[in-house]
């Protein structure tokens, strides 16, 4: 019997704009040590899971998260629809720095000048949905913040706007599957857990891959 798709979601670990509050788009910027050491802590809450799918997106806090969590080339995949949400002008600031000049801006709102609006980061979202929604066993993703909110909102079809109320720390994992009563309602199944309070769901490790 094939296992139920499920995707876990693991944010990045920590980079300098992450602890600074600094919007990092395409900035490509590397892990802190203290980021390393949370990626390296991702191997061993991983290590029982079988993924028949690795995915990341192409930006080095992410491929370099996904590498220390111990998923090393061949076989994993680069995904542009991962990416961070592209901030446009406003990249490397802060938000207090934005409102500064734009009081009431608001990104899930208004977007980024220059960058992307809300409705471009949902269709990557939904994008990204189509490609995973009709595989099987246990999918990873390693992606970002804000884009993981938005994708978050819209696996249980939300609007993208209320991803604002999924938060997401640096090297968390989520898991994004299915109701076993109802095999396709989609469900939020955990989010935002930090390895220290992980627990491997007993069905995944035994999950069969496709």
């Amino acid at each position: 019997m094939t296992a139920r798709l499920q995707v876990y979601f693991i944010r990045h670990g920590e980079t300098a704009w992450s602890l600074s509050g600094q919007h990092t788009g395409r900035t490509d910027l590397p892990l802190t040590p203290q980021g390393e050491t949370m990626a390296r802590e991702l191997a061993t809450a991983l290590k029982d899971i079988s993924f028949s799918l690795v995915l990341t997106s192409p930006r080095l806090r992410a491929r370099s998260t996904c590498a220390l969590a111990g998923f090393g080339e061949p076989g994993v995949q680069a995904d542009e629809n991962l990416a961070e949400w592209d901030y446009g002008d406003y990249e490397g600031l802060r938000t207090a720095e934005i409102h500064e000049q734009h009081p009431a801006w608001d990104v899930w709102m208004d977007g980024c000048p220059g960058g992307e609006a809300p409705s471009d980061v949902s269709e990557r979202a939904d994008l990204l949905i189509a490609r995973l929604r009709d595989l099987t066993g246990n999918i990873v993703l390693f992606s970002h913040g804000q884009f993981g909110r938005v994708l978050a909102a819209r696996w249980i079809g939300l609007a993208v706007t209320q991803g604002q109320h999924f938060a997401i720390a640096p090297a968390s994992i989520g898991i994004l599957g299915f109701e076993t009563a109802h095999p396709t309602r989609r469900v939020i199944s955990l989010w935002n857990a930090t390895v220290h309070r992980w627990r491997c769901p007993s069905d995944a490790a035994q999950a069969v891959p496709s």
